[in-house]
């Protein structure tokens, strides 16, 4: 039996995938608290896609209570992000306040704050995202996320395998939660 080749299409502007990514900063803005996801053992900016029909505003509340288990507040949208490849989505970024202490949760295996100066480990594009949002601009930032490339995940893949092999999972729909 002959296969047929895999055909791989461009994605358009109306069916694209688009995520959202939520910041909470500390009352001094010193620390920003960051979540520790169960798919990919990592730390964080809460967040993740958008349903189909919910608003940007209403996914981003969304995905903090369910990466914190606390509800949120919007106190601004601080950017949009455009991918350049595939392996990233178009991302709408709020700064929000928490109503309540964050803990871990189904999706997570912990929430805590760090200092802005003592940031874990990340993969890209998160600490550029929170340089954005601490800069405290009213100015909405937009511009493409030009750190989620093929190549940084080439050089991730030798550093981590076990991570982007999970990473990728996640990309097709398979959660591996530990």
């Amino acid at each position: 039996m002959r296969m047929k080749p895999l055909r791989i299409l461009p994605m358009t502007m109306t069916d694209r995938a688009e995520s959202v990514n939520g910041i909470v900063f500390s009352k001094d803005r010193k620390e920003v608290l960051l979540i520790k996801r169960r798919d990919v053992p990592v730390w964080v900016l809460p967040g993740g896609g958008i349903d189909p029909g919910e608003s940007p505003e209403e996914a981003v509340v969304r995905e903090m209570e369910e990466e914190t288990g606390c509800s949120a507040k919007i106190i601004r949208k601080v950017a949009e992000y455009t991918p350049i490849c595939r392996l990233a989505r178009f991302t709408h970024f709020f700064e929000c306040k928490m109503m309540g202490s964050p803990k871990a949760t189904d999706e997570t295996q912990g929430a805590a704050f760090f200092p802005l100066d003592a940031l874990p480990e990340m993969p890209p594009p998160y600490a550029e995202w929170i340089a954005d949002a601490a800069g405290n601009s009213s100015d909405m930032v937009r511009k493409k996320i030009k750190s989620v490339t093929y190549g940084n995940l080439f050089k991730h893949l030798i550093r981590h395998p076990i991570l982007v092999f999970r990473f990728l999972l996640s990309r097709v729909g398979l959660h591996w939660n530990s």
